[in-house]
């Protein structure tokens, strides 16, 4: 695989964390410590955040993306955010299927393919999670789970379409733990998820799909990571709130 043919993608998912005023701020930091970066820089901020963060990302290099996305344009779904809100608040970007949304509010394979579909008709650009838990690991079913959950995702999701997907593997039991997977282990299955990409939509496809890992990437661990063939890129949780941290990350991406 030529890691040429396929943009190196950084972005940060803030979680919940920050105010408007605080996400304001933290962007103030980013800016510099971004500028002139050889990879595409996402911030997924909170719902709360994104107009503040659309208005200090203006100018720059830093594209602004939201955390989750639901799947009907309109209706009685208190709470929830449509695809088309977010697109005319001026994001970009979106996370269906992080493994906090399945942990903890029951988001389901099915679920997370119609959020996607959803994003993509609003002409968003998407970023996929899909990942196993430490028990899954240990039974050595981790290639299987995340061919299935890559298949399920992708669904009525067309080749052309896919040039606006980006694939996040996450192991959930390096996903806030401090715990990382070794660069031979995210290696493995990010390579596994670009083979089923290329039995679903052929190997052109495959090699111009961007891969992220997302399990605790950092400033420390980054370099290596991000030299293995089949990562391409980080979805960054905790490190993503520091600017010298997330600044290091993106430099890591773009050797």
């Amino acid at each position: 695989m030529d890691k040429a043919k396929r943009k190196a993608v950084i972005a940060g998912n803030w979680k919940m964390n920050k105010t408007a005023s605080e996400a304001k701020a933290l962007i103030e930091e980013l800016i510099p410590a971004v500028a002139g970066a050889g990879c595409e820089v996402v911030i997924c901020t909170p719902f709360t955040d994104i107009a503040a963060a659309v208005e200090a990302c203006r100018g720059t290099n830093i594209h602004v993306g939201a955390q989750n996305v639901h799947f009907e344009k309109s209706g009685a779904f208190t709470g929830e955010i449509s695809a088309d809100m977010l697109a005319e608040a001026g994001v970009e970007y979106v996370i269906t299927g992080h493994s906090e949304r399945r942990q903890y509010f029951a988001e389901t394979d099915e679920t997370v393919n119609k959020r996607t579909k959803a994003a993509l008709d609003a002409g968003l650009r998407v970023i996929v999670c899909v990942g196993e838990s430490l028990a899954q690991r240990e039974q050595g079913v981790t290639e299987e789970l995340v061919r299935m959950q890559t298949k399920i995702a992708l669904l009525g999701v067309s080749a052309e379409e896919m040039t606006r997907v980006i694939i996040a593997y996450e192991p959930v039991w390096a996903i806030g733990t401090g715990r990382t997977a070794t660069a031979e282990q995210a290696e493995e299955v990010c390579a596994a998820i670009r083979k089923v990409l290329g039995e679903m939509y052929g190997e052109a496809v495959a090699e111009a799909t961007t891969i992220q890992y997302g399990g605790s990437m950092n400033a420390g661990n980054a370099d290596e990571l991000l030299h293995k063939p089949d990562v391409d890129g980080g979805l960054i949780g905790g490190a993503s709130l520091k600017a010298d941290a997330f600044g290091a990350i993106v430099a890591a991406a773009g050797k």
